[in-house]
């Protein structure tokens, strides 16, 4: 056992309560990009990194799983088009 001072008063600790710690855990980004670290897990995997992350790198990327993109993007055109349509129908309503 270890001897631990907590709040001023002596007490033990328990022996393998601790997860293992791996001091040269492998971190494994989706863009392809890896570097090792210290963790309680011997590999991470991640979907964004520093070298990929649009902040970062200050290029746009989008990462979708559900389709919300898409049909941003289709809601965003709709509104578009409708817009023109009232902007003529004014247009034809004044003359």
């Amino acid at each position: 056992m270890q001897i631990c001072v907590k709040n001023g008063k002596l007490g033990f600790m328990k022996k393998e309560v601790h997860p293992k710690y791996y001091e040269n855990a492998t971190v494994k980004c989706a863009c392809g990009n890896t570097w090792k670290t210290g963790s309680t897990m011997s590999e991470i995997n991640v979907e964004i990194c520093d070298k990929c992350h649009p902040f970062y790198t200050g290029k746009e990327k989008l990462i979708d799983t559900r389709g919300r993109v898409e049909k941003f993007k289709k809601r965003m055109a709709k509104s578009e088009e409708n817009a023109k349509t009232r902007s003529v129908k004014k247009v034809r309503a004044k003359k």
